[in-house]
């Protein structure tokens, strides 16, 4: 018989074990104790080889303490791969969703656009070839988009319904959107509130007006973190999510986002536009759990205002 080419071959299913710890102990005695049927040099293959994770975790070494509670995965197949890229993190994932922190210039899905005969990387593709190493018929759906040049937290679905979910009921189902942006000159208010209706002109530039029949309402409120250096850094929060809403009223305000040279920037000593998506708070589209995340300010962003 033929055998198939390597891409080819049929891909193993996981055969998982998940036992839970019941009082301290250490890892590799546990693993005897659970699995007694199954030869010690193979229980120690098995965790040399990152076939174990304790709470989602894969870990190798033997005298990994455990506490009660802790659950122990064996993957009789295969090792356990853990997710890794310079330019993707994953914050939180459950069987519904996925939580990420989207490095700076990473585009959130494909542009359709190739570059010499290759689709261009995305958040997208990372995580779908991700997923589908653990099996083929794993998915994984957009529910929202961040700009290629904000960083910060983005959600996707890992099923069809909560992506629908999430969709159909967005106002409701996002409780908080906080963005951090360093924007030029000082802004004199300590807060305030910038309030248009956004359009789109044919050269996909939005713009505003105040005409409500011309484009969408959307409603931006900031407050200022900090002055320095001849900018200042804002807590930035949406009413509306409107594309490039934070940068179109940075620069209806005067004080255009630092390297947004698309909306009357200056070239920015830091080479990226500094705005990140920091905090991200929804209810969970299965539990309605109420999900709050946060990362931190990117620390370039403090050589603009001249340091923490």
């Amino acid at each position: 018989m033929q055998q198939l080419p390597a891409r080819q071959k049929p891909q193993k299913k996981d055969v998982i074990e998940t036992y839970t710890v019941q009082q301290p102990i250490h890892l590799l005695p546990f693993l005897f104790e659970s699995m007694p049927l199954r030869k010690r040099t193979v229980v120690k293959n098995m965790l040399r080889h990152k076939q174990v994770a304790v709470n989602g975790m894969p870990v190798t070494l033997n005298s990994t303490e455990l506490t009660p509670g802790d659950k122990v995965d064996v993957n009789l197949t295969r090792e356990f791969r853990v997710f890794s890229n310079r330019r993707l993190k994953i914050i939180y994932e459950d069987d519904d969703i996925i939580v990420v922190d989207k490095g700076y210039g990473l585009l959130s899905m494909s542009s359709d656009r190739k570059q010499r005969g290759k689709t261009e990387e995305t958040a997208y593709s990372i995580l779908r070839e991700y997923f589908k190493w653990h099996s083929p018929s794993n998915k994984v759906f957009i529910v929202h988009r961040l700009d290629q040049n904000t960083s910060g937290l983005m959600m996707l679905a890992k099923n069809q319904e909560s992506k629908d979910t999430m969709q159909h009921n967005w106002n409701n189902m996002v409780l908080q959107r906080k963005y951090i942006a360093v924007v030029e000159g000082y802004v004199e208010a300590d807060k305030g509130e910038v309030r248009s209706y956004l359009a789109e002109n044919s050269q996909h530039e939005v713009y505003s007006t105040q005409n409500p029949e011309e484009g969408k309402l959307a409603l931006t409120r900031y407050r200022v973190l900090k002055r320095g250096s001849g900018h200042t850094m804002l807590e930035v929060e949406l009413d509306t999510g409107r594309k490039n809403q934070i940068r179109v009223h940075m620069k209806d305000l005067g004080h255009p986002i630092a390297g947004d040279r698309k909306y009357g920037a200056r070239p920015s000593i830091i080479h990226r536009l500094a705005l990140h998506a920091q905090t991200l708070r929804f209810a969970h589209p299965a539990t309605r759990r109420d999900m709050n995340f946060s990362t931190p300010i990117p620390s370039s962003f403090y050589k603009l205002t001249g340091g923490k």
